[in-house]
């Protein structure tokens, strides 16, 4: 599986129309949806998957050079329910349909995402590999040379791989997106209660043996002494190249509030584009300083900040609505 940063033919999305889980902020959603597409197509293609009869309100609400096509969907987190893209050595490309379950069955009905992978990858003419381990892209991150990160909290749940243990799941890992190692990190966010703690809330690789992390400053932060474990870890160990990581610290944290509570905006969860760095905002002081941190660890990279106040609300972020089709490295 190559790193979110290697050459992208495109960026695949799907259009939020789950009613039962926006409620008021649908209207809102639709407009951050629309601006994140628009943020992603400055740099590569970007195509919106629309549930059938829905495909020109995206196309009323996304700019003109956003492809929308119709495609049966339960919900909008492509991140989850998209394929996650490999190449062989030879740069030929396929994509990795693991099963879904709607984050261990929180939300029905979940049939068509569970679909969704092997449509996807039937609609853009790529070989499908089939997983039967139920996984979503936002549990992991990979360098593109043989190391992936997950948390404890979200792959050893038992809500997603009951009959596999630990090592099992390691081999799926192994086996289906080609890493050598896997770190396990303890903890997802302590409120990411949607996903049980996807790793793309609190770390990401921003290159070969370099990792950006989240590390709250405040201490009556929910998470601050759960990333000190989390980074604790990273400092122990090694990349498979056996290189020890480079930290780079996101101090930030953005809390809103918002009907029905306050809301956390992570910073972590962005989106890696050619040459662009998409990133969640909440429209408070701490954006630019994080925005900075982000630029630094992406230098040949353009930051954007894309306000997501109500895809926050939904538990997610840019990162969670996002899915890159990697460019494949064969030559005609």
């Amino acid at each position: 599986m190559p790193a979110e940063w290697s050459e992208h033919e495109g960026c695949l999305m799907a259009w939020p129309t789950r009613e039962d889980l926006w409620g008021s902020v649908l209207k809102d959603v639709k407009e951050e949806y629309a601006n994140v597409a628009s943020a992603i197509a400055r740099f590569e293609p970007v195509t919106m998957v629309a549930p059938p009869g829905h495909g020109e309100d995206a196309r009323h609400w996304c700019d003109p050079e956003v492809t929308v096509v119709e495609m049966p969907l339960d919900d909008s987190w492509f991140r989850d329910s998209a394929p996650l893209f490999v190449l062989d050595g030879d740069g030929n490309r396929a994509g990795v349909d693991f099963r879904f379950n709607a984050w261990g069955g929180k939300h029905h009905p979940f049939d068509s995402d569970d679909r969704a992978s092997a449509l996807l990858l039937e609609h853009l003419g790529v070989e499908r590999i089939h997983s039967d381990m139920i996984l979503e892209g936002g549990a992991i991150t990979v360098d593109g040379e043989g190391t992936l990160i997950t948390t404890e909290q979200c792959l050893l749940h038992p809500n997603r791989n009951p009959g596999m243990n630990r090592d099992e799941i390691e081999t799926e890992l192994k086996s289906r997106l080609g890493v050598e190692k896997v770190v396990w990190l303890p903890y997802g966010g302590l409120l990411d209660t949607e996903t049980d703690g996807h790793v793309d809330g609190v770390c990401a690789f921003a290159g070969p043996g370099k990792v950006v992390v989240s590390l709250p400053d405040d201490p009556a932060h929910p998470d601050y002494a759960r990333m000190r474990a989390n980074r604790a870890v990273l400092e122990s160990t090694t990349d498979a190249k056996g290189r020890p990581f480079e930290i780079i610290d996101v101090p930030q944290t953005a809390f809103v509030d918002m009907p029905g509570g306050d809301i956390e905006v992570s910073y972590l969860n962005y989106y890696v584009a050619n040459g662009g760095v998409v990133v969640p905002v909440a429209g408070v002081a701490q954006d630019a300083e994080a925005l900075a941190i982000i630029s630094a660890a992406y230098p040949h990279h353009k930051v954007v900040g894309v306000r997501a106040l109500a895809i926050a609300f939904g538990g997610g972020g840019v990162h969670c609505i996002t899915q890159q089709i990697p460019a494949s490295r064969t030559t005609a």
